[in-house]
Formats: C-alpha cells, structure tokens, sequence
C-alpha cells in the first residue's frame, strides 16, 4: 500500500507542479534597473574603493577611478589611508581615534568633471556648495541669481570620513583617504553607527553648486537605494546650468 502511495506521488507532483507553472511568474524576477529620467542621473556609488565622476556636459559618461592603497611614486606626506578607532559598538562612529597614517599615491582624477561621489561621501572640482529650503527642483527660482550673494561652503580635508575597507570593521578599525571633501553637499546622505547595520538619512532639500567656471548648478538626491536594495545606489536629480 505504501508503495502504491509513493507511486501516485511520483506521478501526480510533477503534474501539480507542472500545472502551476506561471502562476508564481515575477514573484522572483530580476529587479529592473533605475532608468534615468530627463534631469536625472544614476550612479551606483556603493563600492568602497571606487570614486565616480560626473560631468554635467555629459551626464551619461559616468567614469569610476579607484582609490589608491598603496604608494607607487614620491609622497606629498599628505595622501594615503589614516586608519581610526570607531567607538562602533559603544557610543557610535562620532567617537573616534586616530590610530596610523598610511601613504598612498593621490587621487588620480579625470581631466572634466564636476562631482565625485563615493558612497554617502561628496566632492567637487573646485566649486562651492550651498544648501537651501527648497524641497523640490520645481519651488526653485527660475534662475540662480538670487542665491549668488549667499555662503557658499568649499571643499575641506577628511581623514576619517571616506571609509574605503571593511576588512576590520568587526575591530572598530576602518581606513578612510585622506580627501578634500564638501561636506554640505555629502550631508545629502548621512549614515549612522550606532545601529548595525548602519542607518542612513536622506536630506532633501535641493543644493546650489557653484563651479569653479562661475556657472551654476542645482542638485537633489532623490534616491540612494538600487532597486534590489543596495545602498548608496544614487538618484540624483540636476538642472545644468542654472
């Protein structure tokens, strides 16, 4: 009897299962992929070790150059990775100590290019930044002329912000290069440590680059998760010139 039942089974499986094919199609799919819209440009930025460019002349010629890890030519004593203690499982990554310096050759950069960005990290090719109240790019003035006068912030050196390893993380010790960064165009994604996995915050309000041309700029992060759910996968919205 038992045999009879493990008989029927072999025969009757394989039709349920063939008679339910489809009905679980796109449950697994592939997720499909940001498409850009106009005004927008996509950049998977996630990668530790790789700064993006972007160049607002042409938006959809992303190029990615590494970061340097070691020291193939003479030190300017100022490149390399400063390895720092986080306080990651007790007070959070604002308590931190700087532990050893690490030369590695300079950032090598591409002849055009406006922005870089490297996870929730920021920079600009000479330019200033200015955050303001706006919340979308359509309550902007027409023109960036009314923003001419106000501060804007330029890039400043990090040392400890542009983590590029995670090798030793379950140490509390993370190495970051040694960059220029602008800090109020990176604060358009913050992450914080304490919890674990690592939280991260949007800001956002639209953000006002000047160039080091004169010409202007105007960004927003509108997303920084890839469909399948990697982080700081971009968004960003722009409107070139501004």
């Amino acid at each position: 009897m038992i045999r009879c039942i493990k008989n029927l089974l072999c025969l009757v499986v394989p039709l349920l299962l063939a008679g339910c094919e489809g009905i679980l199609d796109g449950l697994y799919d592939e997720p499909q992929p940001i498409v850009a819209r106009e005004g927008q440009i996509v950049v998977d930025a996630s990668d530790w070790g790789t700064w993006h460019y972007i160049d607002f002349n042409r938006p959809d010629s992303i190029q990615s150059h590494p970061i340097p890890t070691i020291l193939t030519g003479e030190t300017d004593g100022k490149s390399g990775q400063y390895l720092y203690w986080f306080d990651v499982w007790g007070e959070g990554i604002r308590k931190n100590e700087f532990r050893e310096f690490t030369p590695c050759d300079a950032q090598c950069d591409p002849e055009e290019w406006a922005i870089a960005v490297h996870r929730n990290n920021v920079r600009t090719n000479g330019g200033e930044v200015l955050e303001t109240s706006f919340s979308s790019m359509d309550e902007l003035p027409e023109t960036s002329e009314p923003f001419h006068n106000m501060r804007f912030t330029p890039d400043e050196w990090s040392e400890n912000e542009v983590w590029d390893s995670q090798e030793q993380m379950l140490l509390c010790l993370i190495p970051s290069q040694g960059i220029n960064v602008n800090k109020v165009l990176s604060s358009w994604l913050t992450m914080d440590i304490p919890p674990m996995p690592p939280a991260f915050t949007r800001n956002p309000h639209v953000f006002i680059l000047r160039l080091k041309d004169g010409t202007y700029a105007a960004l927003q992060l509108a997303n920084y998760v890839s469909p399948s759910g990697v982080k700081c996968y971009l968004t960003i919205n722009y409107k070139y010139p501004y």
